[in-house]
């Protein structure tokens, strides 16, 4: 397995992530739009439901979802994203023992789900918004950053680079620097490579390819690519046919030294995380 950093203990809130192996994040949506789940758990009492069955299938973080950012998405004010997320955010920190991802780019959703008990912050837009950085800083939780550019509107209007890889780390490194400039060190930052966002096909699989030049980074990466656009362009499937590519993906990126895995199909992907636990610890 590719060497990943050394620290292995990240405060979450009341909680703690143990990064010394790969964890599996279950994906919940709380919006009408998301491209794969869109309104399916819409209604408190689904949502719980379904982050109740994926703890029970072996997540150890559930990321809550407010605002849609699949390409095209529309934008959604403060307000009805805080609507959205914080009543559960509340109810799963009560309900469940899990660590609560809440994946926001706004300042004002940042501070009152931290305040009802959620243990990251997993932004996009890496703290681009006005207000972010300090919102975030003042929250004292541990930060996901994700490489994106533009907005999900027009990220994907003819991404270009000339080194997705190297470009990627640059954009990375950039945005540690300005969370260190406010008081966020890098002890609570994890990266995500931004897998089908400002990317092509081409990019996603190279970028993936060559994943672990970004543990030069020092930090520990997030990888979310279930069901995306990558796997149905490659594989030539519908977002409900895209399971087994996901879970390749998954493995793949276990394999290369991710640490977390963000999935709609919890279960399955849990059983291919511990596979490869189960072969690597064998004599």
């Amino acid at each position: 397995m590719t060497s990943v950093p050394s620290l292995t203990r990240l405060p979450c809130g009341n909680r703690v992530l143990d990064l010394a192996r790969t964890h599996v994040m279950g994906i919940l949506n709380v919006t009408p739009d998301s491209f794969s789940d869109g309104g399916r758990y819409s209604q408190l009492d689904a949502a719980l439901r379904h982050a109740e069955a994926m703890v029970l299938a072996g997540a150890t973080l559930i990321d809550v979802g407010g605002e849609s950012t699949r390409p095209g998405a529309r934008a959604v004010s403060p307000l009805e994203e805080l609507e959205r997320v914080a009543p559960i955010v509340e109810l799963i920190n009560r309900e469940l023992d899990v660590i609560i991802s809440v994946d926001t780019s706004t300042p004002a959703v940042m501070r009152e789900t931290a305040r009802l008990g959620a243990g990251l912050i997993n932004d996009v837009r890496s703290l681009q918004r006005d207000g972010a950085l300090d919102a975030a800083a003042a929250t004292g939780l541990p930060v996901c950053l994700m490489h994106m550019l533009g907005e999900p509107g027009n990220m994907q209007d003819n991404p270009h680079y000339q080194d997705v890889t190297r470009e990627v780390g640059a954009f990375l490194a950039e945005r540690m620097e300005r969370c260190a400039s406010v008081g966020i060190p890098a002890e609570r930052i994890i990266l995500d490579p931004g897998f089908g966002f400002a990317k092509t096909l081409q990019h996603n699989l190279s970028l993936f390819r060559h994943m672990e030049a970004l543990h030069a980074l020092g930090r520990p990466l997030l990888v979310g690519v279930s069901r995306k656009s990558m796997i149905g362009q490659a594989l030539n499937r519908p977002v409900g046919e895209r399971l087994y590519g996901g879970l390749a993906l998954a493995a793949l990126a276990s394999v290369k030294g991710a640490r977390i895995l963000r999935v709609h199909d919890v279960a399955e992907t849990v059983d291919v995380v511990r596979m490869i636990a189960a072969v690597e610890s064998a004599e």
